[in-house]
């Protein structure tokens, strides 16, 4: 499939044929996607014995650190690359149609949050900003320039920069959303606590191997007790070799677009899919990875509640990497 094949499907609105899409995709990965067709061959998986979408292989995220993973001849536009600590591979993930990937992440956003340029954005991404080819980064950079207020932008360590804007933000009204990655928020939070009613704390992921992974809890006490109770706090789902993102608010687990799907395996045999699993790895259907591959095997631990999910940490065997890491344990 290409772009305008799978492009009618990243809209908000339910995908009535999510079975046949997903078999359609899976026969042209398995015909068209070198790396995934001799994984499926050694699974002895082919579009001649899966009949169900639950039944198509999901191919493990670390072939990115590996493998080209890609479908078809084209050739990629960007190339965009997860974090690292030291001693590790990235991932890296070649995208054909980088206004594939645009489209997914405008069209989730603004159904949970609304038109972006009606937000001023502070973005806090350290760890994002120290290295080249962040899929985050292109997403809030982005965003960023869609917002109507300038003073929108990115901040390294120059907490003080951010902070100033953020006061005058706040004492204005004007609607804010701080992405941040979560070792520096917990810095931030520490060293300038002030009231905050008008603003969306985005947590992006963990603390990047600077630190103990804290609880979900402790991060949202530490932001409340210096930002106070009027602070919101949501979470940000993604990672460099999806195109899609999910998003929570509190504890409310994540919600994901129509064209994306999450579904657990069992944490013995990661070859049994199931809905009916409430807790175990989680697997990945994301439509706008058709350049790629739409179905990853992740490498973090979750559990389903009701339409949503919620990312209890990492599996044991897994590196540390830079997705969501917090714990809600």
């Amino acid at each position: 499939m290409n772009t305008e094949e799978i492009s009618p499907y990243i809209e908000m609105k339910p995908i009535s044929d999510w079975e046949g899409i997903c078999l359609s995709v899976f026969a042209d990965q398995f015909e068209n996607n070198p790396v995934y067709h001799r994984f499926c061959e050694l699974l002895k998986r082919h579009p001649g014995n899966v009949n169900q979408w639950k039944d198509i292989p999901f191919l493990p995220v670390r072939f990115f650190k590996s493998h080209s993973v890609l479908c078809g001849n084209q050739k990629p536009t960007v190339f965009f690359e997860s974090s690292s600590t030291t001693g590790q591979t990235p991932s890296r993930h070649g995208v054909v149609d980088v206004g594939l990937y645009e489209k997914s992440f405008r069209t989730f956003f603004e159904a949970q949050y609304g038109s972006p340029k009606d937000y001023c954005f502070l973005a806090l991404l350290p760890s994002y900003l120290e290295r080249q080819n962040s899929s985050l980064v292109h997403m809030v950079n982005d965003l960023i320039g869609s917002s109507r207020f300038p003073q929108s932008g990115f901040f390294m360590y120059n907490f003080q920069e951010l902070v100033n804007i953020w006061k005058r933000n706040e004492e204005e009204g004007i609607p804010t959303i701080l992405f941040g990655v979560t070792f520096a928020l917990m810095d931030l939070a520490k060293q300038f606590p002030m009231q905050v009613n008008h603003t969306i704390i985005m947590e992006t992921g963990g603390m990047k191997g600077r630190g103990r992974e804290p609880i979900r809890a402790e991060v949202h006490e530490t932001f409340i007790e210096a930002w106070g109770s009027g602070v919101k706090i949501h979470s940000e789902y993604g990672m460099t070799e999806l195109l899609s993102q999910g998003y929570a608010i509190g504890d409310e687990g994540f919600s994901t677009p129509p064209w994306m799907r999450i579904i657990l395996r069992d944490g013995q045999d990661p070859l049994t899919v199931s809905e009916e699993i409430k807790r175990g790895g989680i697997n990945v259907v994301d439509l706008a990875n058709v350049h790629s591959c739409p179905f990853l095997a992740t490498d973090d631990l979750g559990e389903k509640v009701g339409n949503r999910f919620r990312v209890l940490g990492r599996l044991s065997t897994a590196e540390t990497r830079g997705c969501n890491l917090l714990y809600t344990q």
